[in-house]
């Protein structure tokens, strides 16, 4: 047993003093079998405590069932953390934010048009702390004041960017109190004085977020509590992508500086990242500020450890830093390493020769549902993936435009399964086609692109949420009379492939396609789609995330431990066309 507290400007862990050299990375964003690799360069690089987040998402992906196991197991994480002699911050706030599907919190929440997120609304609170039940006596036997490395919990992240119900904090506070949570509790906010208002309690902690001028940022939160340690809880050292933008890359000349500067201060530091790994599956987040940007598969935040775990040139110049202030834990980096770098493989060209169309395999993914008007993702307790919408119109209609009111997020529209052009949330709501005189049917196919996971939008049903209109831009009507499909694409078992029609090696989409690759050795490798449009790719039954020809992202990172010796299975979900039916295994990311 230990104890972590605060001793003046300071913290001491059983009476002495001790400084928190933190780094982030996400236990459900690595395949478990690199957990160590991770943990183990952290400490080589001077690291003395890792931090994650916990992401209610993934653990209770449907009320009442949770997942504990596989890239879930949070307790294993922490026990090889503890094992290799690191102290551990865990954030198991309902909320995390971290550029994940809907900040962390269940879709299923949605399902409830009443649900009220992130205050002291009874029905959520209820919600929390059923979780809790479950979630925090699995941390208890962990925490430093049980003998385990956990030194800190936090109590909710970055609220005061969200709202300021000190009823709704103090509610989380305590019940992590009465589960026993008895180590130092804390809060993370910006450097705002609004933020600094609404996101702190008097009991707990306060601690900053900031990736630049720690001097101004120490000085403000100075203001508000002068006799507590100086802490920066992320130290935003890298950044994210979102689709069409330019891939970030921050200097570590710079990020060096700034380290500098809050070490010199005696403050502790977090940085998010150390490493950020993977937004595998359908788990990205995304923004909305002026519109709806969602986050790329990658999550490599430009870190220090790179997405497939490589050591950096960042991660070499901040291990420097941190000798400067504190005793490096072997004087060289390779001796405290159990590995060589792991290696990367290059598998050559795939040709994926069997495709089985969506149009004709709805019975192997899904059952019909029959609804008046178009129901959204949560109400039907679908979480990600894709949701088809069918139904009749008369003819004829020359010119006839459909509408679909508030889409979310990307739909692909259809004629008697001919596609007649795109509708998206960031851009245009509609198409025009003609309907002849026996009248057709159509098919709308809408993607989940991602729940946002910060603002004021944080409440981000999927679908088609109000509903679809045809006719003209002045006279139109609403369409009722729905059969909908849910499509989560987290079984694809089910499918019966075959290769295609001789002279035909593509369907313009939606089609599957399966390939087989041989393995001599697993290693880590990058799957490049160079003539695809966009999609999802899996191997071995394995969602590896999404693709899209736009950018930046033009690899996806498959990571060795998903492969086997022997055949290796991979399909891609190709929404809209390709090139050829092939693609490469390389031995490099492209990510901008």
């Amino acid at each position: 047993m230990g104890v972590f507290e605060i001793e003046g400007n300071g913290f001491v862990y059983d009476g002495k003093p001790v400084r928190m050299i933190s780094g982030a990375m996400h236990y459900f964003r690595i395949v478990p079998e690199y957990w160590k690799d991770r943990l183990w360069k952290l400490k080589a690089c001077g690291f003395n405590t890792v931090e994650t987040y916990v992401a209610w998402n993934v653990h209770e992906p449907r009320e009442g069932c949770f997942n504990f196991e596989g890239m879930a197991d949070l307790e294993r994480f922490i026990r090889l953390a503890d094992e290799l002699g690191l102290y551990v911050i865990v954030r198991p706030s309902p909320y995390i934010c971290a550029e994940w599907e809907l900040g962390g919190l269940p879709s299923w929440l949605l399902a409830d048009s009443d649900m009220r997120l992130r205050c002291s609304y009874k029905p959520f609170l209820d919600k929390v702390d059923a979780y809790y039940d479950v979630l925090l006596p699995k941390l208890k036997p962990l925490l430093c004041t049980s003998g385990g490395p956990i030194i800190a919990l936090q109590i909710e992240n970055e609220y005061g960017s969200y709202g300021n119900d000190k009823a709704y904090l103090s509610h989380l506070r305590e019940a992590m109190l009465a589960r026993g949570m008895d180590v130092l509790l804390f809060t993370s906010d910006g450097s705002e004085d609004y933020m600094l208002q609404g996101g702190t309690l008097p009991k707990a902690l306060m601690t900053l977020n900031f990736g630049s001028k720690p001097e101004e940022a120490f000085a403000k939160l100075l203001d508000y509590q002068p006799d507590k340690p100086l802490v920066c809880m992320e130290y935003w050292n890298g950044w994210f992508d979102h689709w069409g933008d330019e891939h970030h890359v921050r200097g570590h000349e710079d990020v060096v500086d700034v380290l500098d500067r809050i070490l010199e201060r005696g403050a502790s530091v977090n940085f998010y990242m150390f490493h950020g790994g993977t937004n595998f599956g359908f788990y990205n987040g995304a923004n909305h500020i002026d519109f709806y940007e969602p986050t790329v598969t990658s999550y490599d935040y430009n870190a220090l450890l790179s997405e497939s775990g490589d050591i950096t040139e960042k991660y070499m110049a901040i291990r420097e830093v941190i000798g400067r202030y504190t005793e490096l834990p072997l004087p060289a980096l390779a001796e405290m390493l159990p590995s060589p770098p792991l290696p990367k493989r290059s598998y050559g060209e795939v040709r994926l020769t069997e495709r089985a169309v969506l149009f004709d395999c709805w019975d192997q993914l899904s059952s019909p549902v029959y609804s008046v008007f178009p129901e959204t993702m949560e109400r039907l307790g679908q979480a990600h993936g894709f949701i088809w919408y069918e139904t009749e119109l008369t003819g004829p209609q020359e010119a006839c435009e459909i509408i679909i009111q508030d889409v979310r997020d990307r739909a692909l529209i259809y004629i008697d399964g001919v596609y007649q052009g795109l509708a998206e949330r960031w851009g245009s709501d509609s198409v025009t086609v003609t309907i002849p005189a026996q009248g057709a049917v159509l098919g709308i196919l809408v993607e989940n692109m991602g729940r946002i996971n910060y603002g004021s939008q944080l409440r981000d049903i999927k679908g088609i949420t109000v509903g679809v209109k045809a006719g003209t831009r002045q006279y139109n009507q609403f369409l009722f009379g729905w059969q909908i499909r849910t499509l989560p694409l987290d079984d694809l078992s089910g499918l019966r492939f075959s290769a295609p029609p001789i002279g035909k090696a593509a369907e313009e989409g939606p089609v599957f396609y399966r390939g087989a690759f041989s393995v001599d050795e697993p290693a880590d490798t990058f799957l490049k789609l160079e003539g695809w449009t966009k999609g999802v790719a899996y191997v071995n039954g394995f969602n590896l995330g999404r693709y899209w020809e736009k950018g930046p992202q033009q690899t996806l990172y498959i990571p060795g431990p998903l492969l086997h010796a022997g055949d290796n299975e991979l399909i891609i979900f190709e929404l809209q066309g390709l090139k050829e039916s092939k693609v490469l295994l390389q031995d490099y990311p492209v990510l901008g």
